[in-house]
């Protein structure tokens, strides 16, 4: 992302000091891919099977143009993203090529899983028109009020800039992670548990003394 550098007479160490703090900032903050449920995120109408998962990657990893979804049919691409918990979503980034296969919209939605291309025709929670990013230098800001307790995004890109097919080398996700609670049910279950066979056992041991 752009940002000022300060001038200290020709040393140029303070500048590459500043940019690997800059880089390792941003690696810290968007690093919600981690939190990904990778082994369930779909992507649709990928050409090659799973290529979809590798666009999810490090930040410092957004510019290795070796791993990069292709659409198959048409231009059109659709994630299904399961989280392991809960997301509040403050930022996204997305790395194309440098050409008119580069997404020019993405539309988001929020918490509905399993969505097909024709469940994408509803109205959007929110959605971005796309400028070609090749360096992954501009971030997208997600309404927080409307994105901040997400356990499963989708990320529908309907268009491009004129190809037949979209390109995707880097999908970065910024934002607060929550674990799930779901302990909660457990324990009351299991408090309850040790009462009915406490009284289970007293019955069998009155039976017993009964018996003898």
């Amino acid at each position: 992302m752009p940002h000022g550098h300060s001038h200290n007479h020709g040393d140029e160490c303070g500048h590459e000091a500043s940019d690997i703090d800059h880089a390792l900032e941003m690696g810290i903050q968007y690093s919600l891919y981690q939190k990904i449920d990778l082994e369930n995120l779909e992507c649709l109408n990928e050409e090659i099977e799973n290529s979809g998962k590798k666009v999810f990657k490090p930040y410092e990893k957004r510019l290795d143009f070796s791993e990069f979804v292709v659409s198959d049919a048409d231009e059109e691409l659709l994630f299904n993203i399961p989280f392991t918990g809960n997301i509040k979503l403050k930022g996204i980034i997305i790395v194309g090529a440098n050409d008119n296969s580069h997404p020019n919209k993405v539309r988001l939605f929020k918490n509905r899983e399993k969505m097909s291309f024709s469940d994408a025709e509803m109205k959007a929670d929110q959605e971005f028109e796309l400028s070609r990013d090749i360096k992954g230098e501009i971030e997208y800001s997600p309404k927080v009020v409307t994105f901040s307790s997400v356990h499963h995004l989708t990320l529908h890109f309907p268009s491009n800039f004129g190809a037949d097919n979209t390109r995707i080398y880097y999908i970065g996700l910024r934002g607060e992670f929550s674990e799930a609670h779901f302990h909660g049910v457990t324990i009351c279950t299991y408090e309850s548990a040790p009462n009915a066979a406490d009284h289970k056992n007293s019955l069998f041991d009155s039976i017993n003394k009964e018996v003898k």
